[in-house]
């Protein structure tokens, strides 16, 4: 018989909260208001600042010709989809005469916001002599004044920083500073009642085989000891708590194009490209005017003042861009057979969309 199963260390505590309780932890001046875990981050407020445009280059939108494509070009186009597609005949595509090219002005305005956000949390690890950063080393930095690398700008990234002299120690609240924790299986005992025998030590008139007829048997899950080392400064006995700041760099895009064409689907502009014949980039641009598609300039006022709205109360805007991009669409209309029909051109790439395709091949 190893040990007996009503003996114990009362000593070895029962656990404790995964995470620092409430008051726990000691404030940090620029930090106040942590709660002691990661799950409920600050995100401290950006610095105050208001750029001012250098130029209304924002007006100076240029004249654009709306691009053509040649029968040729249709066709060459209209027969690289008829390939992709294994049920459909070629025979339609090189046989089709074309009746009308009708090239159409789309115009894809797009508003890109390049932000900057960051949070703090409390975060600890056991402590093994590494080295602690206290405010014996100096005034820890706002959230803001943390030196950071910079990303290549519009990519979005994540950083996680330890913030200066935020560090110190404590003795591990999941144990109490004792390094291990009652077993929660064996209430400490290290020791369980056998399940095969209900603790008699027989079974069926026998000794039970279970237990060789102790009616208990050692706990797997702390291996007899009645405690197991703390999960949480694994024996350490100690926690060093510092502040970690997460900085987050997000590229954040909205596009828009005015619905043109019924016939045709806006979801299939949103894989294709155009050109970009107006760029203006600065830290903040400012809306659209003198346009010829007042709608472009309708909706360059209010994604503009969304954005700002949207994020300059949690986030750092770094740069801003708007771009209005001519995609080409056009509507080919041909017959064949006798009947009329009409396909797509559409984007710099001449993908193609039809509803419907004379002939498919029927497959047995």
């Amino acid at each position: 018989m190893d040990e007996d199963p009503g003996a114990f260390d009362p000593n070895i505590p029962e656990e404790g909260p995964s995470a620092p309780p409430p008051g726990w932890l000691d404030d940090i001046h620029g930090y106040q208001g942590h709660e002691g875990g990661p799950d409920d981050p600050l995100y401290p407020l950006p610095p105050a600042y208001s750029p001012q445009p250098e130029l209304n280059r924002n007006t100076l939108v240029p004249n654009v010709r709306v691009p053509t494509i040649s029968e040729d070009e249709a066709r060459h186009a209209l027969l690289q989809f008829v390939e992709s597609k294994w049920t459909y005949s070629s025979k339609p595509a090189r046989n089709l005469t074309f009746r009308e090219l009708q090239p159409i002005t789309v115009y894809r305005y797009r508003l890109e916001t390049y932000t900057e956000t960051r949070t703090s949390a409390w975060q600890f690890e056991p402590y093994n002599g590494q080295m602690v950063d206290g405010p014996q080393y100096g005034m820890c930095p706002p959230p803001w004044d943390v030196p950071v690398t910079l990303p290549q700008r519009y990519t979005d990234m994540v950083e996680k920083v330890r913030v200066p002299h935020t560090s110190f120690i404590k003795l591990c609240h999941k144990c109490n500073g004792f390094g291990r924790t009652r077993c929660s299986c064996c209430f400490g005992r290290g020791m369980k009642r056998c399940t095969f025998c209900h603790g008699n030590g027989r079974s069926r008139n026998k000794r039970c085989t279970s237990c060789h007829g102790q009616g208990r048997k050692r706990c797997i899950s702390c291996h007899g000891k009645g405690y197991k080392s703390c999960s949480i400064c694994h024996g350490s006995q100690n926690l060093l708590h510092f502040i970690l700041l997460t900085v987050t760099w997000k590229h954040n895009v909205d596009d828009f194009i005015p619905d043109r064409q019924p016939d045709f689907p806006d979801k299939k502009f949103e894989k294709v490209t155009g050109d970009p014949f107006f760029i203006d980039e600065n830290v903040l641009v400012y809306p659209i005017q003198g346009f010829p598609d007042q709608e472009i300039c309708d909706v360059s006022f209010k994604l503009i003042n969304e954005h700002l709205t949207r994020f300059s109360s949690t986030s750092r805007i770094l740069q801003q861009r708007q771009t209005i991009e001519l995609v080409p669409l056009t509507h080919a209309l041909y017959s064949y057979k006798g009947k009329e029909r009409s396909f797509f051109v559409y984007g710099t790439e001449n993908k193609v969309f039809t509803s419907k395709y004379p002939s498919a091949c029927s497959i047995s």
